[in-house]
């Protein structure tokens, strides 16, 4: 049987020694198991003996990037048999190929990445695609120190819009917690009889409707949208999107939703359709999950909008 991994990534100083050693010490996590930490970052903060003792846990560092292979950790996992694994990444790695080199004894359960909200600007401005990496490979993020002023700024910087899936918090510096979307409703009238997502809304309502779907399921959604056919998909489904700005101009992608043709024609690749679809919110391998899948009801040829390529600002 497998053990379950939880892998930690970030940059140095973002928290992470600190974020493993609180959730050992969470009585909902931690009861008699074993725990082997993998740490392949020695930063300010070092784990504390008497919690390694009482958390039942050791520690094992790798130092090189080459020396993170699968004979290197089925070598720990045979000398302490834990019951579970926590990876401490070095946050200068390719955290895809440390992913791909995990030998399949040890499974990823989670990945949490860890990210200091006062240095965020200054490592996405510097090391846009490393910091891309870490908070898309994640199913959490969770940022640091935040402030009033840094929280806007991470608003502001379409992070949701990098990993719709995962989980995004706030620990603020007065100690506080923060979902990353407290507070912003989206931009269009979810209690009309049809909601309406205008063209330069279509970013929003793709990240809204990522994170909660259940709150559209039932709903009945119209939007202009890019007919893309898909792999993976039925016979009878296509993907109505966009382009979307995720993180800067050089980082544009297609972002959209599994249609279902609903007994209605297949529409063409690369066309514009406005798209009338009742939102049922299903499990599907693609969304990872439960994600957002539209019963197309009415499909109609039409213009394409004047931005084509969206952002994800509200």
């Amino acid at each position: 049987m497998a053990i379950p991994v939880y892998m930690f990534a970030g940059f140095l100083e973002s928290g992470k020694t600190s974020f493993i050693a609180s959730v050992l010490q969470d009585p909902g996590f931690t009861r008699d198991e074993n725990t082997l930490i993998i740490q392949c970052e020695e930063g300010e903060t070092e784990y504390e003996p008497d919690m390694l003792k009482k958390t039942h846990s050791v520690v094992e560092c790798i130092e090189d990037e080459d020396e993170y292979n699968g004979d290197t950790l089925r070598a720990f996992v045979r000398k302490h048999h834990p019951d579970r694994v926590i990876i401490e990444m070095n946050g200068m790695w390719d955290l895809d190929a440390a992913i791909e080199r995990t030998p399949k004894v040890l499974e990823i359960y989670q990945i949490i990445t860890t990210v200091n909200a006062e240095t965020f600007d200054l490592y996405a401005k510097n090391m846009g695609q490393r910091m891309l990496q870490h908070i898309t490979d994640a199913d959490m993020v969770v940022f640091n120190r935040a402030t009033e002023e840094t929280r806007q700024l991470i608003r502001d910087r379409n992070v949701r819009s990098m990993n719709p899936q995962a989980s995004l918090y706030f620990e603020n510096d007065d100690g506080t917690s923060e979902d990353y979307g407290a507070g912003m409703p989206p931009p269009y009238d979810m209690d009309a009889p049809v909601v309406e997502i205008e063209d330069y809304q279509f970013g929003i309502f793709y990240l809204d409707a990522s994170e909660n779907p259940e709150n559209y399921d039932g709903k009945t959604v119209r939007f202009k949208g890019y007919i893309y056919r898909g792999r993976n998909i039925g016979k009878d489904e296509y993907v109505p999107g966009r382009m979307g700005m995720v993180c800067c101009a050089e980082d544009v992608r297609f972002v959209g939703f599994i249609a279902k043709a609903n007994g209605l024609p297949i529409p063409q690749p690369k066309t514009w359709q406005m798209i009338t679809a009742e939102v049922k919110a299903e499990e599907r391998t693609q969304y990872k999950g439960v994600g957002p899948v539209l019963y197309v009801t009415k499909l109609e040829p039409c213009e394409p909008p004047k931005e084509e390529v969206v952002t994800f600002n509200q």
